[in-house]
Order: C-alpha cells, then structure tokens, then sequence
C-alpha cells in the first residue's frame, strides 16, 4: 500500500481500493473505503463539520520481503513498500507493511486491530487463508458491493450499545445482531468496548454484526463504501461525549417531558379523552401529557381527525392546554390507496416504490404504501398536511408510529427509496421521519422539541426523537428485557427512551398477576426517562359498526387509567406519580446534561463506576442520573432482591434513610408498593 497526505487526511492507495483515514472530533478518527473512482459523498450520521482537530501523520519507507524467503536472501528480494499512521489526540491508527490497519491509545496499548488471515508472519510460519480484515466484493452487474469489515476478538472485551434488541443480555459480546428495524428491533450500530473505545458502523445499509470468540465482523448487504467511525477514551463517559459531538445531541427536553403521560389503546373519541383529562383534574393527579393513539384519522395517510368522533378539536387542545395538559397525536407513514393525498403523492413520487410484485408494503386494516421519508418533497409535503390538520389547532407533540417502517414482509430487497434501494438505506428511515417533523416545527419556531418515535438510527436524537421499546408483551420476561434495551440505546446515543408501562400486548385488567406487573413495571417507570402508561388492556372493545364509509374500525382496549385497576393499586401508583413530581428538578438537571453532552439519563453501573469491576457485571440495576441507583422487581411473587453498592462510595436507602458503605451486596425489601432505591449519602433528595 503507498500512502499520502491531503491536509489532516491520510491516504492509503492499494491497487483500485482507496483509504481516508482523517480526524472527526476529539480523540477520534473516521475511516472510509471504496474501490470505485470517487468516494460516496454521504456522511450518513456523522455530522459534516466535526471539531476542528489537527492531526499527526507520519508516513516511512520500508523494505519488506516475503516469509518463506531464506534469511540471507531477504535483503536482495525485499520490495520496497510503506508503513503509516495517524494521531488524533488519544487515539493513532497505523498500518504495517501490508496495509492492516491497527488501533491504539496515546499509551500505546492496542484498542482494537483488523483481522487478516492472509500471509500472516508468526515465527515465519503462514497462514494462507485468504481472510481479509475489509473485504469489498462487487456485486455483479452493478457498482455496488458487499462489505465486510473484521476485527480481533478479546477474551476481555465486553460491549455495549447497538440499540433495541429484545433479549435480556446487556453485554452483547458473543452476540450477533441484525442491522435492521422491526417492531420492537431499532438498529443504531454503535458500540462502546471496555478496552477504551467505541466505534460507529456508519452505514444504514441492511447487514449484520457478530461479537464472536474468534472475531468480530461487521456486514453491509449491499452499499458503495465502508465507513466508520471510532473514539478513545479513559472513561464511558469520555467515549459517550465525543460521540455524540459527532453524531448530535438531543434539544433540551420540554417541561412536559418530565412528568407522567397517560395513554391507551385507544380514546375513541373527543368526549373520551377530555373525561379522561378532566378526571385526573378533579382526582388532582399531576399528568402532562394525554395521548390520541392511531385510527383516530378519516383514512391512512390523510393526517387529520375523523370529525364524527373528534368534531371540534381546537377546542378540545385549548380546554386540555388550560388545564396544563399538552396533547400528543399519533401518526402513521401508511397512505392507502383511497386517501385524498395518495393521487398527488404517488405521481410526485413521495412514496416507497417495490421493484417487483404489487406496491403495497401494509394489508393491515387498509391496504397501504409508506410515504418516503428519504425524499425531502416527500417530508415536507407530510408535514405541511400535518400543521394544517394538526399544528395549527395546537398540536405541538406528535407520536410518529410505524417508523422502522413495518413492512409486511420485511423484504428489504424488494423497496426502493429516493435515497435508494432499501438494502443500501433503509436503516436510515426513522431518523429521516423525525427530520421530517422537527425540520417543520423548528421552521414554525418551536423550541425543544419531542416527538415519540418507534424506532431509531444513530443521529435520531439531534431530531427530537423519544424513543420507544416497541410492541411488548405483558410479562416479567418482557420488563426485565426493557432494562437493558434502555440501558443499551443510552450508550448508542439515544438518551430519551420509555415503554409502555405494562407492556403492550395481553394485559387483562382483571388479572391479579397483571397488577402485580404493572406495580412493578411503574414503579420502573418513574425511573425511565419519560414516564408513559400505555396498552391494549384486554378484553378488547369491538366498535359498534365494523365499517364506516369504506373504513374499518379499529376496536379499543379496556380502561387504562391509575384507576382501573382497584383502590389499592391506585394508591401505589398515585403516590409513585407524586414522586416523579419530587423528582421534577433532579430529572431536569438530568434532561440539560442529556442536551449538553449526550449524556443517557439510565446509566449503565459502570459508566459512572467504571473503576470499579463490579458494576461491569451489574445488569439488573442501573443509575438514574448521576445519583440514584436503581433497583428494579423482575419476578412475580418477589418480595426482596440483592443489590450491589458501589465501592468508593457511601449510599443512603432512599426509603429509611440508613448509611451504608460502598463495595458490598446487600438484601433490600421490596414490598409491593416500593422500588429499591439508594442515593449517594451525601445527596440529598425527597424521593419517598
């Protein structure tokens, strides 16, 4: 490989592939390769103007020779060729004389090397295996390739991040991954590694990635160029800092976000929901925000109220904004095909197009195409319909659903895009269906903006996404999951995250079991980011009339209120509301550091220990903010569970106030109407 220097970038040539090797932001580099002519010019999450760094680059001449040539010949056939490297302040990535790639800290030690199985030199011995850390083969026919980038395993290492996946597992070494949304499934492909760095597969292409014991492979299905980006630091904290000053941070969370928000499975009309919204009133329960779930509209993709059930909701936002109460409203991207808009979006080519077969991406309760949210005419022709049917009334929350998007099936090879085929793109779509409505509101001048999304690429936050788990099941196997998703998308960058308290899927109100899962699952609630009550309580409610001019009624579930649920239940869950309310200024402090620095507000044990080996094993607690330890019930019928304190430190239970030194694992009761709780004893805060 022969190098050169172009200002801060280096540039490896070897043959017809090309390396850029440049600083982006503190402590970190982006890496880039093509074999075709010219590079791909997208910067996908990456923001274009990173921090101005100045790099170090250092480029020699050797002379290398093969392994099996004799001792005394090697001089005589050596080949001249090169060896170079970059700095950026802790971290340098170097290349030896065939052009594998490793990277290291100031301090020297490795953080991380490519993998090659090919003309190994180990004591002279090699390996032709032919295995190649970065590996771009052509697709044939087309310019586009498959790529595959490698990595040496370490029996160490541990990671951290890469999203929503929904399985129990924080540490995600030993796992592969599919880079792909589902419902539930948010692919946002950045990992943090306990050896000191973190690293972002900047590509959105369908794919894979595999935590192995012998490897670590990254696999874009189909792109034009790998690209990816890394970081060095001495902390998590460090690590999660220059990363999201690469990719975005989230605006400064509004007020409403703080505090509780009721939803169901659905309020069916105006009169419902304003009952609902006058009865928290009367009870004189704090609530924020109240929610009008889908299939309130006439048709899909006609983004406005069916004015049978929602006659006058200008008047309605206005009675809830005087009772302090913000109004979120539920969008769907599905457009069928008999919606006023779909004539004028489909020949404007605002909408995902199949390469082959019928073009419709939904059959559920319609048949449906998704608009696409990669093409700009496409997002602001969706957001000007929304302001005029939404915004202009008083809107200013919207819930953007169905955003991975949902395709049934996921054939990922069958849509194309504006941008491009969906195997090259399509993990992008969420975070350019947020762009779509934050663009619009900024545009209207709306400060900190929110809006819940269900899924999420890396760069969702700097868009207003809140991101939820998806649709769950109603189970303590589903609650304890959550724990980890949410911890893992904080560490990928997405610092707002809720669920659905409860879980969405099977919840029966009369079930005794149930309650005690939605005890439970509140009380984690409080602790999550955004505090959200949400499902589809069964048995469900059938809509009077099946069909209402060509339309099929969408059935609501049982009442989802605190109050639902028996007097008891409703005391817990009120008092745990009152909490949140105690808890308003620590979360809002928690909310500017978010804004600030990308901080997660659920931290990981070891992002605010990382000292301390422990808290690396810690997977069933967490750090709520910088000082409450959390400690969540996952099991029916518990009563008590253990919990690590972190050494170093001296903890106070939140609940009696007893002093307790760090470095020990205790038992804590845990009755049904309490969540264990320890503060840093020299805090201070009214939690119970």
């Amino acid at each position: 490989m022969r190098f050169t220097q172009s200002g801060n970038r280096l540039i490896g040539r070897a043959g017809v592939e090309t390396i850029w090797i440049e600083p982006w932001g503190e402590n970190s580099l982006r890496v880039r390769v093509t074999k075709e002519a010219n590079m791909d010019t997208n910067d996908w999450a990456l923001i274009d103007t990173p921090k101005a760094a100045s790099a170090k680059i250092s480029i020699d001449d050797i002379e290398l020779a093969e392994p099996w040539i004799k001792e005394e010949e090697r001089a005589e056939k050596a080949q001249k060729t090169q060896i170079a490297s970059i700095q950026n302040g802790e971290i340098i990535a170097s290349f030896n004389g065939e052009g594998w790639l490793t990277f290291k800290n100031s301090d020297g030690r490795i953080l991380t090397e490519e993998y090659w199985r090919d003309r190994e030199r180990i004591d002279r011995y090699c390996i032709p295996l032919r295995i190649e850390g970065r590996e771009l083969k052509p697709i044939i026919g087309t310019s586009d390739y498959r790529i595959t980038l490698r990595f040496e395993a370490y029996d160490d290492e541990r990671i951290y991040g890469l999203g929503q996946y929904q399985e129990k597992v924080l540490n995600k070494k030993g796992a592969t991954l599919e880079l792909a949304h589902r419902n539930g499934q948010a692919s946002v492909p950045f990992m943090l590694s306990n050896r000191g760095y973190g690293l972002l597969w900047n590509n959105p292409a369908i794919g894979t990635v595999t935590f192995a014991t012998n490897r670590t492979e990254w696999v874009a299905e189909n792109t034009k160029k790998l690209d990816y980006f890394i970081t060095a630091g001495k902390t998590p904290a460090q690590i999660e800092q220059q990363y999201a000053d690469a990719v975005g941070k989230v605006p400064m969370m509004p007020e409403y976000g703080m505090g509780f928000w009721q939803c169901k499975l659905r309020y069916r009309t105006q009169d419902e929901l304003l009952k609902v919204a006058r009865e928290y009133k009367r009870r004189g329960i704090p609530i924020d925000v109240i929610v009008i779930d889908f299939f309130h509209w006439t048709k899909q993709g006609d983004f406005k109220f069916e004015p049978r059930d929602w006659p006058d909701p200008d008047a309605m936002i206005a009675e809830l904004k005087d009772m302090g109460i913000e109004l979120m409203v539920s969008v769907w991207p599905t457009v069928d095909s008999r919606s006023e808009n779909f004539e004028h979006m489909s020949k404007e080519g605002y909408l995902v197009s199949a390469d082959r077969g019928m073009n419709i991406n939904m059959n559920w309760m319609g048949e449906t195409v998704f608009f696409d949210a990669t093409h700009p005419g496409a997002r602001e022709y969706v957001w000007q319909v929304s302001k005029k049917n939404y915004y202009d009334k008083g809107v200013r929350l919207f819930w953007l659903d169905e955003a991975e998007p949902e395709y049934g099936p996921y054939d990922f090879d069958n849509y194309r895009y504006y941008q491009g085929p969906a195997l090259q793109c399509t993990n992008i779509y969420p975070a350019m269906y947020a762009k779509g409505y934050y663009d619009g509101m900024t545009a209207e001048g709306q400060k900190n903006i929110c809006n819940l999304v269900r899924s999420a690429w890396a760069g969702s936050q700097r868009y207003g996404a809140l991101i939820w788990s998806g649709d769950v099941s109603s189970t303590f196997r589903a609650m304890r999951e959550q724990l980890q998703i949410g911890l893992n998308m904080g560490i990928a960058g997405i610092p707002w995250w809720t669920t659905d308290i409860g879980g969405f899927l099977g919840g029966y109100v009369e079930d005794k079991n149930f309650h005690e899962l939605l005890l439970r699952w509140f009380a984690f609630g409080v602790f999550s980011p955004v505090f959200r009550l949400h499902g589809e309580r069964v048995p469900h409610i059938e809509p009077e009339q099946a069909v209402i001019d060509g339309v099929t009624q969408m059935f609501t579930g049982s009442d989802n209120e605190i109050w639902s649920f028996g007097e008891e239940n409703y005391e817990i869950m009120k008092n745990y509301i009152e909490m949140r309310e105690r808890l308003r200024p620590y979360i809002r402090t928690c909310m500017e550091e978010a804004h600030e620095k990308g901080t997660p507000v659920m931290r990981t044990m070891f992002y605010e220990f990382p000292e301390d080996a422990a808290c690396w094993n810690a997977e069933t607690q967490y750090m709520f903010g910088p000082d409450i330890l959390v400690a969540p019930v996952f099991e029916l019928g518990q009563r008590s569970r253990e919990v690590y304190l972190p050494k170093n430190q001296a903890w106070k239970n939140a609940k009696t106030n007893e002093i307790l030194q760090g470095g020990q694992t205790i038992t804590v009761e845990a009755p049904i109407d309490e969540i264990p709780l320890f503060i840093r004893a020299e805090k201070d805060y009214p939690i119970y």
